[in-house]
């Protein structure tokens, strides 16, 4: 890792003395944080509730920890400081900040303050290195020189050590693009665990999501998408979503924002490839439990998963204290090449074989049931048929909508050539060609819907649309 150099400088020029500033990087810096630990326990991810702002904490299978943002300088850390208490969050070992708007560092200074004189410390800081003239950005820098916390700037390719899991700086660039504009040099992670991975990019906006297409083509691949700048319509465009293939996407901002966030265009992007999608203003905290084969999420309330769904739920306000409920798990599959995430232009891909799950296809979506779907939900169905010349093994796989009900196909489910089976939302006996969601409520919306398949490796073999 750089040395604070730049950094030293930036803050002298403040006239702030950086005790913190060495000529090394953290205790225990590695030279590669690529290859992931072998998944023994849960990572966390917790998305904290924070309003028109972003606050994350990741928590690693072996307990350390790592802040991304404090929320915003109006509330001076008060819900990320509440949140930590209350899971009793000792140490922070990694306090990141994306980038140094006051709406991502609010807490910062309240946040070093406490873990250095109530609490086990804070064992680094990171900062992209480029300043700002808010006085919440003067708060920081002067805690940190206060209580003598470390201060590292880092950028695109330097190692950021994680026990228990990888992490991978991706952004920003080295040197930096868009005259250092704030939000397009943000620090941008991955963090991979398993056969899962997280994507979290601060408030990237166009340019440095072009950067990362550019950079890092079809590496980005990733299980999970913070959307960048609370979802403005700047950010998560398509040619950047094409390449993550997110299975789950998190926004953070105020249910009534100021900006209008998130913006109707990027909900609309995400609503298109199905991407079920989860707001801190709608669902509360939310916290995402992996454990490398397998993303369990958690949130305060029970809202849509549909983008387009997101309004009609009510708001859950910043700092509400109720308890977080399991609401579905994601199986997973491979996320891209998580044992080397170095930076590379995009690759054509070798030749490889044609995979037998081309040939699985949706032949029928009868949503709309006679009478009340909720009464008739054995004449809500869909129909798969295979239209290949072997015969193909369904067990395991997964079916789901854009709110993400999800159904598992039973062991044994052998798909004969032009054979079709259907799947019916309501409840019976399997037999050799209709199966059974066994569900209580309707699954497939009449006015429209994403059907999903994933096969046991992760691969999404299905995704069509219907209206």
């Amino acid at each position: 890792m750089r040395a604070q150099h730049a950094l030293c400088a930036l803050v002298l020029a403040a006239l702030v003395v950086f005790a913190g500033c060495t000529s090394s990087g953290p205790l225990g810096a590695q030279t590669d944080s690529t290859t992931a630990t072998a998944p023994t326990s849960p990572l966390e991810v917790h998305f904290i509730n924070v309003g028109q702002s972003s606050s994350t904490l990741v928590v690693s299978p072996t307990g350390e920890t790592m802040l991304i943002d404090t929320g915003d300088w109006r509330n001076d850390g008060e819900y990320v400081l509440q949140y930590l208490r209350r899971h009793d969050i000792e140490r922070i070992d990694h306090l990141v900040t994306s980038h140094s708007d006051a709406d991502h560092i609010g807490g910062n200074a309240a946040v070093i303050e406490y873990y250095e004189t109530q609490a086990s410390g804070i064992g680094a800081v990171y900062d992209p290195g480029i300043a700002s003239s808010s006085g919440t950005y003067q708060r920081y820098l002067n805690a940190v020189e206060r209580y003598n916390v470390p201060l590292y700037q880092i950028q695109a390719g330097d190692p950021l050590r994680f026990d228990g899991a990888a992490v991978t700086v991706l952004g920003p660039p080295n040197p930096f693009i868009a005259n250092r504009e704030r939000n397009e040099n943000s620090i941008i992670l991955k963090v991979v665990y398993g056969k899962t991975s997280f994507l979290l990019p601060g408030d990237a906006g166009q340019q440095e999501e072009q950067y990362l297409v550019d950079q890092y083509g079809s590496r980005l691949n990733s299980t999970v998408l913070f959307t960048a700048h609370h979802g403005s319509r700047s950010s998560t465009n398509d040619a950047f979503l094409d390449l993550v293939t997110p299975q789950i996407a998190v926004i953070s901002s105020a249910y009534d924002s100021q900006y209008g966030h998130p913006h109707e265009e990027t909900l609309t992007r995400l609503a298109a490839r199905g991407v079920p999608t989860y707001w801190t203003a709608v669902h509360g905290n939310i916290v995402l439990s992996s454990t490398g084969e397998r993303i369990t999420v958690k949130t305060q309330a029970k809202a849509p998963t549909d983008p387009q769904s997101l309004r009609t739920a009510p708001p859950i306000d910043p700092g509400t204290t109720e308890v977080i409920t399991t609401r579905t798990t994601i199986d997973t599959g491979s996320t891209g090449d998580s044992s080397d995430d170095t930076p590379t232009t995009t690759a054509t891909p070798a030749a490889t074989t044609s995979r037998p799950a081309s040939t699985i296809q949706l032949a029928e979506v009868h949503a709309d049931a006679a009478g009340s779907d909720a009464e008739n939900l054995n004449d809500e169905y869909i129909v798969l048929e295979n239209t290949g010349t072997t015969p193909h093994d369904l067990s395991g796989w997964k079916i789901r909508d854009t709110a993400n009900h999800s159904y598992t196909v039973p062991r044994g489910t052998i798909l004969e050539p032009s054979q079709r089976i259907t799947l019916h939302s309501g409840s019976d006996e399997n037999t050799n060609t209709d199966y059974y969601w066994n569900s209580e409520q309707p699954i497939w919306n009449n006015g429209g819907d994403t059907v999903i398949i994933v096969d046991t490796e992760g691969t999404t073999v299905v995704r069509e649309t219907y209206e």
